[in-house]
């Protein structure tokens, strides 16, 4: 392990920019802690001991995240550091851990997943709804380069949905140092007399993030500046998205909707977390243009474009292939069915599952309401079923549920834009007609 401390540095105002962006965003004396993802590098303890600062002055409470990989055999060391550091600053702190077998290929992107899902299943179950990262300016523009070399990366935005999911539902990431400078960041922990942890894995060339750096740097050496992102993330314009929902997870959109909403809703409906992106997206897009009528599965996602009519809805089928089992529901804790729905129950005895082969079964009244849906949605809805192996119902006071997709979508376009707007929709225990709203 490698720590740095060196005096010296003139930083200009980075604190005060710093507050205004949490002030921006962030709510003001709430007893819900404000979570923080440190890993005891430079960034992230600048972040922390700032944030740190700001919550004393705004009656928050921080709680730092360290997630040990075990990738590195002074990880521990590491985590410790952090640990301390948090401690020392005032924020509560948690060590979490990356368990079981490590992927051969992929593994840097595993890891981040890894991190991801960690990090956001620890700030939920404290009360947390957001979540400090500190990536910067360098960050952004390595992501861009690496985008532009052929990588999946998504782009690095201040105010963002958590990319884990089914943990990280309800749950934003704030980046509030994507307008600073990695070097602003260590000369302001110089002059605090901070230490910090560098990685030896910044500088391996094994890994695309630290080739991207070493590219950065030499076009920086060259007097070739790189563009640096803004300060904070663009807005959103304003326009009304072609997007309504039913209450039972069906989206009534246009033939004209944007391909980034299209992909975002795709993913929305098919409950899983990576969206379509290239060649699949763009054809689905000269379709959608050109007017066709068709029927396609994306994303575990069923498309039906009929005249001007566009409907997308889970495909049944796919829960099939998957052959996933029933969920037992215990009583007071949340559970996540096909990354679509959250249950919660009253009572032990319950399970969740596909209405696909059970529809049969179902009351004359139940079997009503899934018949205003079109006959494909019918199969991918969610039935009740007792462990006495009663007749399965589509819903029970005994059981609260949410329909996730509206809100994931919401958060995911950027209809949110302040800690303020994170308020999950209320529960319900009652079935209902498929009545789209806006």
């Amino acid at each position: 392990m490698q720590l740095t401390v060196a005096p010296g540095g003139r930083t200009g105002g980075l604190q005060s920019r710093l507050f205004a962006r949490l002030d921006d965003r962030l709510t003001v004396d709430d007893d819900r802690p404000v979570a923080l993802a440190l890993s005891g590098g430079g960034d992230s303890i600048a972040l922390m001991r700032m944030t740190a600062a700001w919550a004393q002055k705004r009656g928050r409470p921080v709680l730092a995240l360290t997630v040990d990989h075990g990738l590195n055999p002074d990880s521990p060391a590491w985590t410790r550091f952090a640990g301390e550091a948090a401690q020392a600053a005032g924020c509560a702190w948690r060590g979490l851990v990356w368990t079981g077998d490590k992927p051969v290929a992929g593994l840097t992107a595993a890891a981040r997943g890894a991190r991801h899902r960690l990090i956001a299943e620890a700030a939920r179950a404290a009360g947390a709804r957001v979540v400090l990262m500190a990536h910067t300016a360098d960050d952004a523009a390595e992501a861009d380069l690496m985008r532009a070399e052929g990588s999946t990366l998504g782009r690095v935005r201040e105010w963002a949905p958590s990319p884990a999911w089914p943990e990280g539902r309800g749950l934003m990431l704030l980046r509030p140092l994507l307008g600073e400078r990695r070097e602003t960041l260590r000369a302001w922990l110089r002059d605090q007399g901070a230490d910090w942890i560098e990685d030896p894995a910044n500088a391996d060339p094994r890994f695309g993030r630290s080739r991207a750096r070493q590219a950065l740097a030499d076009r920086a050496a060259a007097d070739l500046p790189a563009e640096a992102p803004p300060a904070t993330a663009p807005r959103k314009s304003g326009a009304v998205q072609p997007v309504r929902f039913s209450s039972e997870g069906l989206i009534q959109t246009s033939r004209d909707i944007e391909p980034r909403v299209l992909a975002t809703a795709l993913v929305c409906i098919g409950g899983g977390s990576t969206p379509p992106r290239g060649e699949r997206l763009a054809r689905l897009i000269r379709r959608l243009r050109a007017g066709e009528d068709f029927a396609v599965v994306l994303c575990g996602a069923r498309i039906e474009a009929e005249g001007q009519a566009v409907l997308m809805m889970r495909e049944a089928g796919e829960l099939a292939r998957a052959a996933r089992p029933d969920l037992d529901l215990i009583p007071g804790v949340e559970t996540v069915w096909d990354g679509r729905f959250v249950f919660e129950a009253d009572e032990a005895g319950w399970r969740v599952g596909a209405a696909r082969g059970r529809l049969a079964q179902l009351a004359p009244s139940d079997r009503a309401a899934l018949g205003r849906l079109p006959s494909a949605a019918r199969g991918a809805e969610p039935v009740l079923i007792r462990d006495d192996e009663g007749a399965p119902v589509l819903a029970s006071p005994a059981v609260r549920w949410r329909d996730l997709a509206p809100e994931r979508l919401r958060l995911a376009l950027g209809e949110t834009t302040h800690e303020d707007d994170l308020i999950a929709p209320p529960w319900r225990n009652a079935a209902e007609a498929p009545i789209f709203r806006d």
